[in-house]
């Protein structure tokens, strides 16, 4: 065993002392050789990690392997320095080829180039032979082409002819349509007489069919008792449908398809409206054929009654026409939607006929009040009542479902003349009415006064009846057409303002020898309570928008307003009414500060005998039975009780709250500046 022992330990010895040897020889070869690459060292410590004995059994499989690789390597370089030199012939081969077409197809243009510019200058004598022939070929295709649109309208013309020889007018309506399309085809021509020609037969023909088509149409119409001028008519009607009315209304309802087909163009038949450009009327399309002949004998009624030498053609009396055009409207109504809207349903015509009865009604109404208006403009009284009537028409329509983007009264009203007149008579009687209500003897006194519950706020009845005034003219302009008009009364409102806010400041200094009386604090409650209508009215969506159309002026040119104001108008921080609301805010602290300077110098007055007291002569509080208050401040304190009680009932809360939390800042301070600190302590 210890023989066993010394041959292992031995075997041990001698394998570290190789090692050690070995080590440090390679040490020392590798002192003259280059370092070993990293992949080298990554491969040998991966492959032969291990004791000794692994390594030595790995190392012929390890060596095979490597020499496998490396013979497969060497093949792959064989083949490709072998075939790489073959790839670029070949590619140098085919370039020479491409290069050589490239030549061979520019020589060839060149010939034809050449060959080309020979022909031409061969052929330019014949050319200029020919010029004068094919100008007169293209003139004869021309001409024939005339030829051909003039053969196209005498065909149609002869077309609608024999369809109305055999009464066939469904074809010949057709065949006028077609003729209608071939005008609008030809509009833009400067061809004018074959534009005149198609224009004439086709009005040629649209009057024969429009006469037979509108004679039996109000044939039918009557009949049926069209129009329905009074009671007696509406209950004569049927409710429904019977033998004798249904044959009627199918005559209508053919007749009146008929008459839509006949419908041509506005510029080349329709009556233009007798209204100047200068009302800026709504572009809408002419209203339609059946309607207008449905309309015609109420238009000689209404032209008998309200035109010419007739009692009930007054200027004053503009309500008459009006309510006779509305009840026109409301006794046609049921026979619209009933008969004529089916009509219009079934041929998928998007009109409701209610909507075009009316608006053939209403631009017979605007022609009168358009030609009694220049009457009107020089009484103030009938001015304004034509004006009532007028807005009272527009709602009334509104109500019946006529749209508001329709013709209306305030398109008349909204004309220059018009809209200077009714500016200057707002202004007039805006003016007249606060002269009359401030120099009422109720101007400063609140309606619910003695009800707190109903107006907490405490407003006089000058001030309501102020902003009322200006509510209601905000209601007649608002449907004004155009923002630039509604602009103006704006404008107007904000002069108003302004003369009320100068009105109350007079009147408030005509008081300020009374600050605490009634009047003073009604003032400042009138302040208060315009400064919270202008408020609200600032959210509203409808100055929002003469907001933005304010600015709209300002960027075409229009100045008045600095740039900062401007920037604020745009990021909505300021409003239409900014500039007046902050001078009646001024005016409000004003009035707020001169009231607490007169409340306090009262209680100053009231407190001298309590600063003069000396607070050591008084006994102690343990010699007292119970704290009393000092005499010398009754005084003030009495004061205060009774001047707060009567600015509590004499002011809203709001003014109220600022005025009494300011008035106790300053006694506080006062008492503490004036009466403590000024104790002698001895």
């Amino acid at each position: 065993m210890a023989a066993v022992e010394a041959t292992g330990n031995g075997n041990e010895t001698a394998a570290t002392t190789g090692t050690t040897t070995g080590t440090r020889g390679v040490r020392r070869s590798n002192e003259g050789f280059a370092p070993i690459p990293a992949h080298v060292a990554g491969l040998v410590e991966r492959e032969f990690a291990g004791n000794a004995v692994s390594l030595r059994r790995r190392l012929p499989e390890v060596l095979a392997r490597l020499s496998a690789e490396k013979a497969q390597l060497e093949a792959q370089v064989v083949t490709a320095s072998s075939e790489v030199p073959r790839l670029v012939q070949r590619a140098l081969l085919g370039t020479e080829d491409v290069a050589r077409a490239t030549q061979e197809l520019q020589e060839r243009r060149s010939r034809l180039s050449d060959d080309v510019h020979d022909l031409v200058e061969e052929l330019q004598p014949w050319l200029q032979l020919l010029e004068g022939p094919v100008a007169e070929v293209e003139g004869l295709e021309k001409y024939l082409c005339y030829l051909k649109w003039i053969s196209w309208v005498e065909e149609l013309s002869d077309s609608i002819q024999q369809h109305l020889m055999t009464s066939s007018i469904t074809e010949a309506l057709s065949k006028l349509v077609s003729l209608s399309e071939l005008d609008q085809l030809l509009k833009p021509s400067s061809c004018s007489h074959l534009v005149a020609f198609v224009r004439s037969t086709l009005l040629f023909w649209h009057n024969i069919l429009c006469v037979k088509l509108t004679s039996d149409f109000e044939e039918v119409l009557k009949q049926l008792k069209w129009p329905f001028v009074g009671p007696m008519q509406l209950q004569s009607l049927p409710a429904g449908p019977s033998a004798g009315t249904g044959a009627l209304r199918a005559s209508l309802a053919v007749l009146f398809r008929h008459l839509l087909q006949l419908q041509i163009p506005e510029e080349v038949v329709s009556k233009q409206s007798t209204l100047p450009d200068s009302f800026w009327l709504p572009s809408l399309p002419p209203i339609a054929l059946p309607f207008q002949l449905m309309l015609r004998p109420l238009q000689k009624r209404f032209k008998y009654h309200f035109y010419g030498n007739k009692q009930t053609n007054a200027i004053d009396k503009p309500e008459w026409y009006m309510t006779q055009v509305l009840t026109w409207i409301g006794n046609h109504s049921t026979f619209l939607e009933t008969v004529i809207q089916p009509i219009l349903t079934k041929e998928d015509i998007l009109l409701d006929a209610k909507v075009e009865f009316s608006r053939g009604l209403v631009m017979l109404m605007l022609e009168k009040l358009a030609s009694d208006m220049p009457s009107a403009l020089y009484d103030d009284q009938l001015f304004c009542h034509v004006v009532d009537e007028a807005l009272q028409f527009d709602r009334d329509l509104a109500a019946r479902g006529y749209p508001a983007h329709y013709p209306r009264t305030l398109h008349v009203l909204a004309e220059d003349a018009c809209r200077q007149k009714w500016l200057s008579v707002e202004r007039k009687f805006a003016l007249e009415k606060i002269d009359s209500m401030l120099s009422s003897s109720m101007a400063w006194t609140c309606h619910c006064q003695d009800i707190a519950d109903i107006d907490d706020a405490k407003v006089p009845d000058c001030a309501e009846t102020f902003m009322t005034l200006l509510q209601v003219i905000t209601e007649r302009y608002r449907s004004l057409p155009h923002q630039t008009q509604r602009l103006q009364f704006l404008r107007l409102q904000l002069d108003l303002l302004d003369d009320f806010r100068l009105r109350l400041t007079q009147v408030m200094k005509e008081e300020i020898s009374d600050p605490v009386g009634m009047k003073y604090c009604s003032i400042l409650n009138a302040v208060c309570y315009i400064l919270t209508v202008l408020a609200d009215w600032s959210d509203d969506v409808f100055f929002l928008e003469l907001q933005q159309a304010m600015l709209a002026e300002v960027s075409e040119g229009e100045q008045g307003l600095s740039q900062f104001q401007i920037g604020r108008l745009a990021s909505l921080e300021a409003s239409v009414f900014d500039t007046i609301s902050q001078l009646l805010d001024h005016l409000r602290l004003d009035m707020l500060g001169k009231l607490g300077d007169w409340v306090f110098s009262e209680a100053r007055d009231k407190a001298a005998a309590y600063r003069k007291e000396r607070w050591l002569s008084l006994p102690a509080p343990r010699d007292q039975l119970a704290p009393s208050l000092s005499p010398s401040a009754c005084p003030l304190l009495l004061l205060l009780r009774d001047r707060m009680l009567q600015l509590q009932r004499q002011q809203a809360p709001a003014p109220f709250r600022i005025f009494w939390q300011t008035l106790a800042t300053r006694l506080d301070t006062f008492l503490y500046e004036e009466v403590r600190n000024n104790e002698e302590y001895v």
